[in-house]
Order: C-alpha cells, then sequence, then structure tokens
C-alpha cells in the first residue's frame, strides 16, 4: 500500500475483477469449440444449451490454467475447490443459473506487481476462480428484436478479483496492463480485448481521508485500457460531485459509453444472497493434488518480475527499462537476443525504447512482427559502437530496413547486409585519423578569430568550430574523433 495524492480533496479506492478466458481449444464443461468467429449458435452443443439429461464435466485444461496463474502470482491453489450455481434470469443463460465457484475458488491470495512512474507497486489479490462465459445477447440488424447467441456459453474463464488497493486510474491501469502481459506470458489466455478474451470491472467509490470505506459503483465490460482510464476519471468526479451536492451514492452496476465518455447506471447492484449460491450437485468437488501442482510448476517461464530483476543485476538496466524490457515474452527474447548478439544492453534497451517502439506504435505492430528483426539491431549497434557510423546516420540505416529499400540481399548475414545498406547509402562515418586532421587544420585557418577567442576562455566557440568540421565533412566525420584532434590542436 502507499500513499496516493488526493482528488478534489477525496481518498479514490479502486478493486478490479478480471474475466480472463482461458486458452482452451474446447469449453469448460464441454466439448464444444471455443474458436471466435463462427456463426451463430454453432458452437452450443447440449451440454451448452442445457438440454435434459446433459452433465457437466470438468476441462483439465482450464484448471491447469488457472493452477499456472496461482502459482505465478504467488498464491495458494487449494487442493479442494468448489463449484457453485450463480442463479439468475437472463435470455442468454439457458440453464437459469451460471456454474462459478463461491466459497471455495481454486486460487487463493496472491499479488501482481508492476511499475508506475518509476516506482513499484504490488496489488493484493483476493482470488482467482473458475466460471463459465454466458451467451451473447445481440440487438442490432434484428429489426427491433434481439437475437442470442449461444457460441460464448460455456466459454472457460478465470474471474481474477483484486483486494481495494488502487488509488488513482492510473494505477488501476497499470495493474490490468501487468496482469494482461502475465497471462500471454503464462499462454493461458490470448489477451485480445477486442474480441473480449480480457474483460475488466472496476469497482469505484470515493472517501474523506480516514471516513470509512464509501459506497461502490462497479463499472462493467471494460474492453480496453483507454476506456478503463477515462471511465474510472468520469466515474470519480461524478461521485465527488455527487457528494459535493448532498446527495447519497447508491450501490449500482454502471456502463461506460467511449462516444460521450461518461458512466451511466443499468441496474442496481445485486449482492451475493440475491444469486442464492449453492454447491452445484452434478460437480464433485475439484481435487488438485500436490504432484499435479509441481508438475505444473516445472512448466513455467522464467516470470516477468525475475527477469526485470535479472535485467538490472545483470544488465545494468534501470527499473522503468527492465519493466519495459518484460513488457512480454516476445519483448524480453527480443531483447535477449539482440543483447546477445551484440554485447551492449543498454543500447539495445534504448534502440527498442525508442525508434523501434515508435515505429512499432505508428503501425499498431507488436515486437514479433517487427520488419527489423534482432539479429538486424544488434548488427547496427555494433556499426554504432565500432565507430562506422553515427547515431543519426543509423536512424536513417534503420529506417531503410524497416522499409525494405535496401536491395541487400535477405539472405545474407545480417551484419553484412547492414554494411552493404551503410555503403550503398554513403554513411559511413569518417575516421581516418590524417583526413580529419587537414579539415579541422582548413577550419582553424579559415577562423583565427574563433580561434583567438576559444585561447581566451570563451568555451561555446569550441562547439562552433566542431560544427564547422562536421560541415565540412558532410556530417560523416567522427563527432568524438573531431572533439580529441580539435583539443589537441588547440592545446
Amino acid at each position: 500500500m502507499h500513499t496516493a495524492p488526493l482528488i478534489r480533496g477525496y481518498e479514490v479506492v479502486i478493486g478490479l475483477e478480471t474475466h480472463a478466458q482461458l486458452s482452451t481449444l474446447s469449453k469448460i464443461f464441454s466439448g464444444a469449440s471455443t474458436a471466435f468467429g463462427a456463426a451463430p449458435n454453432t458452437q452450443a452443443c447440449a451440454v451448452d444449451l442445457a438440454l435434459p439429461g446433459t452433465l457437466p464435466v470438468m476441462n483439465r485444461a482450464a484448471v491447469e490454467r488457472a493452477i499456472r496463474l496461482g502459482l505465478a502470482v504467488g498464491a495458494k491453489v487449494a487442493p479442494a475447490s468448489i463449484f457453485a450455481r450463480k442463479n439468475y434470469f437472463y435470455p442468454d443463460l439457458p440453464k437459469g443459473y451460471q456454474i462459478s465457484q463461491y466459497e471455495t475458488p481454486v486460487v487463493q491470495g496472491g499479488s501482481v506487481s508492476f511499475v508506475l512512474a518509476g516506482q513499484p507497486r504490488t496489488v493484493r489479490l483476493t482470488r482467482a476462480h473458475l466460471e463459465e462465459d454466458a451467451g451473447k445477447s445481440l440487438h442490432e440488424d434484428y429489426h427491433g428484436q434481439t437475437g442470442i447467441d449461444l457460441n460464448r456459453a460455456g466459454t472457460p474463464l478465470l474471474e481474477i478479483v483484486t483486494e481495494p488497493d488502487m488509488r488513482s486510474a492510473a494505477e488501476a491501469v497499470e495493474y490490468a496492463k501487468a496482469l494482461h502481459a502475465l497471462v500471454m506470458w503464462l499462454g493461458i489466455c490470448d489477451g485480445n480485448m477486442q474480441e473480449g478474451s480480457f474483460r475488466c470491472d472496476a469497482n469505484v467509490s470515493v472517501r474523506r481521508p480516514g471516513a470509512p470505506l464509501g459506497t461502490r459503483r462497479e463499472i462493467k465490460n471494460l474492453n480496453s485500457f483507454r476506456n478503463m482510464a477515462q471511465a474510472i476519471d468520469f466515474e470519480i468526479n461524478w461521485q465527488i460531485d455527487q457528494i459535493e451536492d448532498g446527495l447519497a451514492i447508491a450501490q449500482a452496476t454502471v456502463l461506460f459509453n467511449p462516444d460521450t465518455g461518461e458512466t451511466r447506471a443499468m441496474r442496481s447492484k445485486e449482492d451475493a444472497h440475491d444469486y442464492r449460491y449453492f454447491p452445484d450437485p452434478d460437480l464433485p468437488p475439484l481435487v488438485i493434488a500436490p504432484e499435479w501442482i509441481e508438475a505444473v510448476r516445472a512448466t513455467l517461464p522464467e516470470l516477468p518480475a525475475a527477469m526485470a530483476q535479472r535485467f538490472q543485476q545483470q544488465d545494468g538496466l534501470t527499473l522503468d527499462d527492465a519493466a519495459v524490457m518484460t513488457q512480454s515474452l516476445e519483448f524480453a527474447r527480443f531483447y535477449e537476443s539482440a543483447r546477445d548478439a551484440c554485447g551492449n544492453p543498454k543500447l539495445v534497451a534504448n534502440w527498442l525504447m525508442g525508434e523501434v517502439s515508435r515505429r512499432l506504435n505508428t503501425e499498431g505492430k507488436t515486437i514479433d512482427h517487427s520488419p527489423v528483426g534482432a539479429g538486424l539491431l544488434a548488427a547496427l549497434i555494433r556499426r554504432i559502437v565500432d565507430g562506422t557510423v553515427s547515431h543519426s546516420a543509423a536512424r536513417k540505416v534503420f529506417d531503410t530496413l524497416w522499409l525494405a529499400e535496401s536491395g541487400a540481399d535477405a539472405a545474407a548475414e545480417p551484419a553484412a547486409q547492414v554494411d552493404a545498406l551503410i555503403d550503398s547509402l554513403g554513411l559511413k562515418q569518417m575516421s581516418d585519423s590524417a583526413a580529419l586532421e587537414a579539415i579541422i587544420d582548413q577550419v582553424l585557418a579559415a577562423n583565427p578569430k574563433s580561434v583567438e577567442e576559444f585561447r581566451a576562455g570563451k568555451d561555446k566557440t569550441f562547439n562552433a568550430l566542431v560544427g564547422q568540421v562536421m560541415k565540412a565533412s558532410k556530417g560523416k566525420a567522427n563527432p568524438a574523433q573531431v572533439n580529441d584532434l580539435m583539443r589537441q590542436r588547440l592545446a
């Protein structure tokens, strides 16, 4: 926990509930496919439709993914957990209840850590429980009627619930990003927010410092980090306005409208007793033997936090740099591959956070679709380090590589490709001492006044003289070498 700045004199309290769709090929209690984009009601079998006489059968792969998350967040994986029926009526819920976990979830406790504004943060988890998704109501293109698509009915979800530890929209977003990266890192969820694979609900309340917790309102189905930030910020200010006007906050479920940037109440918020939870008689307790847990533990990759710490200790990266390098498993692998190929961790990190990320963000690509691979980036960095090209010239080489305009042999070794491109673009840096000394002598002879001023103590004239040398060399002179030679001449 930490002290957060107040907003208009109020402390904000936020907890998140995240539904991560598990990356299984079939549903949680049936063999129907979970593939996205199929025609309505073509992936709903008799179990999903709740036809008489059908019984649910637990999907082992869904349980294994829950165990992976539990181990990754340092939680307790329950040796025995219970499935319950959550009773409510809605047209897209054929059984009239949702199979979920209530009193005894499969994952208990744990935490997620991340970096916010250069400072480490940790959010405690209350639980993560397995449940089935409902179907989907379709309101468009139905001539005023509502269609029901049951393809999603029975899709396996892991609902991950935090303690109310967050104190700003920015902190909630960074936690959600960290969790999003983690479930993808573990391979338990594809993280596709547009397809509904990763959806967040935000519980938001405000209070005066030291006062009891305020009444919370739950913002449902936030499917982008941008929407999450806007929705929480609007809700915070709305609640403060209500209180300042002397009005009470009523517990409610609200929806966010991205077109207006506002939240609006959908219904009064239910409590657990409204759902009449009771153990599902068709499903026995979920028993997870210690041997199963250890077998799953043996398959876990190095986790982001441990890897980031290793990058700080071994590579000398800062906390922020290491956090960026471990934003995804693919990004971390790219960094390690480029680092190992050129031996310069800091320069690799700088290029990944600078030119590479700028290009990726502009074009909406991820690191695994970068036109400039780790080998090419490492080869380019080696040429910066050995003085073959300047940093500015290297950016031109990088841009050309990205646009695939080099004409170089793509089958050639990365170093050969980079060298051929440097030569074809005429960007090779001038490092011949004799040639540079000749240019420096010409510049000094043409600028006797500047030389006199420098020797009289006017240091600014030195940079002007260096600039003249760079201009005379058409920008190809090695700046560091020019500086050294110039100082020797002026000594």
